[in-house]
């Protein structure tokens, strides 16, 4: 595996881990992917700082509510000048656990910012932002439509 794939490789998989620890519901395992001081930007604008206060603001969520689980799409992974950081830019859906269908209102554009520690990739920030598109319903429908051919997580 060449370098350039090697980044990327890991990239996508402290991404998707993060995801699938998010689908199994597991604060603890979310948590750990985020460097000592990573940042979290939650889809309602909850902004958490540290490892420890992120793993403390999942702990609630994961026990009080039936998450919906991530289905996603990398558009892309950049390593920043510096070669020790790098940014992945992709859009994610869910689907509320038993649905027959992708919730077009979880559409998100997902940010997340990689830095090398201690030899391994951490989240040093992760955005979740709504892909409301207003005024753009066809943009939304072209969305769903990609995330929908993804298929549905396991666990739905």
């Amino acid at each position: 595996m060449s370098q350039a794939e090697d980044w990327n490789a890991n990239a996508r998989r402290v991404y998707f881990g993060l995801l699938e620890d998010w689908n199994r519901q597991d604060a603890v395992a979310m948590a750990e992917r985020f460097a000592e001081r990573g940042s979290l930007i939650g889809f309602d604008g909850s902004t958490v700082d540290g490892r420890a206060c992120i793993e403390a603001h999942l702990q609630p969520i994961f026990a009080q509510h039936a998450t919906p689980l991530f289905v996603a799409k990398v558009r892309e992974v950049r390593r920043m000048a510096n070669g020790q950081t790098l940014l992945v830019r992709a859009v994610a859906g869910m689907w509320p656990r038993g649905a027959n269908e992708l919730d077009p209102r979880f559409n998100a554009i997902q940010t997340t910012l990689l830095s090398l520690c201690d030899g391994a990739y951490r989240i040093e920030m992760f955005q979740n932002t709504p892909a409301a598109l207003h005024g753009r319903p066809d943009e939304g429908e072209k969305l769903s439509a990609e995330l929908r051919e993804i298929g549905r997580p396991p666990g739905v």
